[in-house]
């Protein structure tokens, strides 16, 4: 979960019940809605003519008065996406100062409208950038988080590690590894890292149909299918038999449900309305999946192997001693990393030799 876009303890806001009035010319004597009133004065284009910068500003303060998060970024995002830019930061002066077509100005309006009711911009836009990868977004698949990006960071550098530790000779060998995602939601992660280690291959589960569904879509779309296989399945009734198509694992990745259920119910109102909540509630301890997958590893990966999942901050401090006291496993916590708000959030889990 992400500590700027989806903080855990923000109260849960009221969804808006009124809609806002459309664009249009009003008929003579008839009484101007505040959108047109806004627009007949503040256009910076001249009386009648809408700038992306006008509607940005408009619909900023209409997010602002329903109670919308992130208002600014809203607008922001939803005008750059109509006028065909990924940020509305990237626009040039004669963009931002261009009158907008008629068309442009109701596909603003519409997808305004979906954020109104609270729907998240992911799902708003229909796409999202995650790493270098522009990937397809749909209800309710899970939506990555821009700290889970960190997640594959710590795999791609951890299978380069192991190739500079083990070269003794000149040029270093590239990384090959076989890679299982667990809860592969959209992608965002095997997709990512199957672009980051050429060589690599990925074997990505998920339990939800929409999200293996959603996940084939966008391997096709970068062509990354002949490297990927989706298998529909929840992890607590696999085997590895079933998962060792390529032979042992190298590496296990997962962002898993790691919500502690107490907790649920304070989320904000675009996760709790539209994101698939299996994929967010980890049961009481936050540690239902957790140790569902710690359980399968030892079956799955290489000795040496590693383990690498994204946590609660509270998760550290619980799987250490769980690890302890299954000494059965072979499984050692080898490190902990913090993500960019400084919270321990990501753990680096090694399997040991018998």
């Amino acid at each position: 979960m992400s500590c700027l876009t989806h903080p855990l303890l923000r109260k849960l806001l009221s969804l808006p019940a009124q809609c806002v009035p459309g664009l249009g010319t009003p008929r003579k004597g008839a009484v101007l809605s505040p959108k047109q009133l806004f627009l007949r004065h503040s256009c910076s284009a001249g009386p009648g003519l809408v700038t992306a910068t006008d509607m940005v500003n408009y619909w900023q303060k209409e997010f602002e008065t329903n109670g919308i998060p992130e208002a600014r970024e809203s607008s922001q995002y939803i005008v750059s996406f109509v006028v065909g830019a990924k940020t509305f930061q990237s626009l040039d002066s004669k963009s931002l100062h261009t009158p907008l077509t008629a068309l442009q100005q109701e596909q603003i309006q519409q997808l305004s409208h979906k954020r109104l009711q609270r729907m998240p911009v992911q799902y708003v836009l229909g796409e999202w950038d995650f790493q270098e990868l522009t990937l397809q977004m749909r209800p309710p698949v899970f939506i990555p988080r821009p700290e889970t990006e960190d997640l594959v960071s710590l795999v791609v550098e951890e299978e380069f590690q192991k190739c500079e530790n083990s070269a003794l000779c000149f040029p270093v060998p590239v990384p090959h590894p076989v890679i299982l995602e667990i809860g592969c939601g959209s992608g965002a992660i095997a997709l990512s890292l199957l672009c980051k280690l050429p060589q690599s291959r990925v074997i990505a589960m998920d339990k939800e149909e929409a999200a293996v569904d959603l996940t084939r879509e966008n391997a096709h779309r970068l062509q990354l299918q002949e490297r990927i296989h989706i298998i529909h399945q929840d992890v607590s009734h696999s085997s590895a038999k079933q998962l060792l198509l390529w032979g042992p694992i190298d590496v296990i990745v997962s962002n898993p449900p790691y919500v502690f259920h107490e907790d649920m119910a304070s989320l904000d109102a675009e996760i709790l309305c539209y994101e698939d909540l299996d994929a967010l509630d980890g049961g009481d301890d936050g540690m239902r999946v957790i140790k569902t997958i710690l359980a399968l590893a030892p079956s799955l990966l290489k000795v040496s192997g590693s383990v690498f999942l994204e946590v609660d901050p509270r998760h550290p401090d619980m799987v250490e001693p769980w690890l302890q006291a299954h000494p059965e496993l072979l499984l050692t916590l080898r490190a902990i990393h913090k993500d960019f708000c400084g919270k321990p959030r990501f753990l680096h889990i090694q399997k040991q030799s018998s």
